[in-house]
């Protein structure tokens, strides 16, 4: 085995890391569990050491109750396996554009002491990848003082600028360990399929494509299947997109920037995505703060970022990741796409989501919950989609957006945001509604 030297068991690789340490973990299909869990085993030996990451993938069980001393996840996108840990008072949530993360480490903001990351087997040059997450990863192994690297031969190897050479990395620990799988092509219901239609509507040949993750991307991607040169560039993907780049119709031509290859931050789906983004030159992953940065995603043509939320008020302000007080994600990279759409030429800024809740609760209201996160400004949307339609904000006055978003709101709900709107504005001249 190439590096013999560097090699160590997971157990004795973590015995490095320190009460008060500070601990990057590796992210979303690229988290690595078998260091992780080493790290959970030491806990009785260890206090207050601090965990890093966005999403991560898999059963960490942070809420047992003998790791309350030891550890504490300051996350910086909430994923649903660290809920319950960061509402519940062992951990917190830093809000932040994702494109601006690796900030935080280069600047020292939050200074990583140890990294720990998976990768793909060094090649005969020494050379590992990041695999399908370079997005913060990039920066924080630049950045870190100690590295450690699960090494996995099922981790696919990835074009762009995730690409890491041994001698950065101070441990290696060889473990083959299964992606985490995620399906996002589930069946879309009715008001899904609708949204699919509604928002391929609004795309024309030649965009350029952010999507989000869920069902919804999936109908949308769905529905674009008679269009042609399309582009990528966003900060994930799944299975949805594969498709489309086997028939063609993503094939880059028109981008302005890395034309001819889909280029993304980091991958999340099946293993046919890991299998087609193994060693495929089409595909770029990248530091996400190139990727998500407003000033590179404005270049290429017609970028169409769809994006959704959890609910918007009658003004536009969007929340999409909070409930309340509740914290349920992260700001994410919806205001970096949403800026750079805006400002590309022909660009379309997108917030598509279902009028209701699965309850039946409507997801347009007269005002965001109490606490709620403001992650996308008034000033900042444009388009608004759900299953009864199409409408755009830009440049409407305060009563003309309300009027509009109410034609977007289930039927059940329009009379309640009428009266809404008619208290808040029904003063007002009715000038102010011409031409809505």
């Amino acid at each position: 085995m190439m590096y013999q030297h560097k090699y160590r068991t997971a157990a004795e690789a973590v015995q490095v890391i320190k009460s008060g340490n500070r601990v990057f973990v590796h992210g979303s299909a690229a988290t690595p569990l078998h260091l992780v869990r080493a790290l959970l085993n030491r806990h009785a030996s260890l206090e207050d050491v601090e965990l890093v990451s966005i999403t991560t993938l898999g059963e960490l069980n942070l809420m047992r109750e003998e790791y309350r001393s030891s550890f504490f996840m300051n996350s910086l996108f909430v994923s649903a396996n660290m809920r319950e840990v960061v509402n519940e008072g062992r951990g917190d949530y830093v809000p932040v554009f994702l494109g601006q993360i690796p900030q935080l480490f280069r600047k020292k903001i939050l200074p990583i002491d140890v990294a720990l990351i998976q990768v793909s087997p060094p090649d005969k040059h020494g050379f590992c990848t990041l695999g399908t997450s370079v997005d913060i990863a990039r920066s924080a192994v630049d950045t870190a003082g100690y590295v450690i690297a699960q090494v996995n031969p099922l981790m696919p190897r990835t074009h762009g600028n995730g690409i890491v050479h041994v001698n950065k990395i101070d441990v290696l620990v060889d473990q083959a360990q299964e992606l985490p799988e995620v399906n996002y092509s589930t069946k879309s219901d009715e008001a899904g399929a609708k949204i699919g239609e509604h928002v391929a509507s609004l795309i024309p040949d030649g965009a350029t494509l952010q999507l989000g993750i869920g069902s919804i991307p999936d109908q949308v991607l769905k529905n674009l299947r008679g269009h042609k040169n399309l582009g990528l560039h966003t900060e994930m993907f799944s299975d949805g997109v594969v498709p489309l780049i086997e028939k063609g119709i993503i094939d880059n031509s028109k981008k302005k920037l890395n034309p001819g290859r889909s280029v993304t931050s980091f991958l999340t789906g099946t293993r046919r995505l890991y299998d087609f983004v193994d060693d495929n030159p089409s595909i770029v992953v990248m530091d996400i703060g190139y990727v998500n940065d407003p000033s590179v995603i404005r270049q290429n043509p017609a970028v169409a970022a769809v994006n959704s939320a959890i609910e918007i008020d009658l003004t536009g302000q969007i929340c999409a990741d909070s409930i309340g007080t509740y914290q349920f994600s992260g700001i994410g990279g919806q205001m970096d796409f949403m800026q750079g759409a805006s400002m590309s030429e022909n660009g379309m800024p997108i917030i598509a989501m279902p009028s209701t809740t699965r309850k039946g609760i409507s997801r347009i209201t007269p005002f965001l919950k109490e606490g709620a996160g403001v992650v996308t400004t008034r000033g900042h949307v444009h388009w608004v989609v759900t299953e009864y339609g199409i409408a755009d904000l830009f440049g409407k006055n305060m009563q003309q957006r309300a009027q509009l978003l109410i034609g977007l709101a289930h039927p059940d709900h329009r009379e309640m945001l009428e009266k809404a709107c008619y208290e808040r504005f029904g003063k007002r001249s009715m000038r102010s509604v011409r031409n809505s």
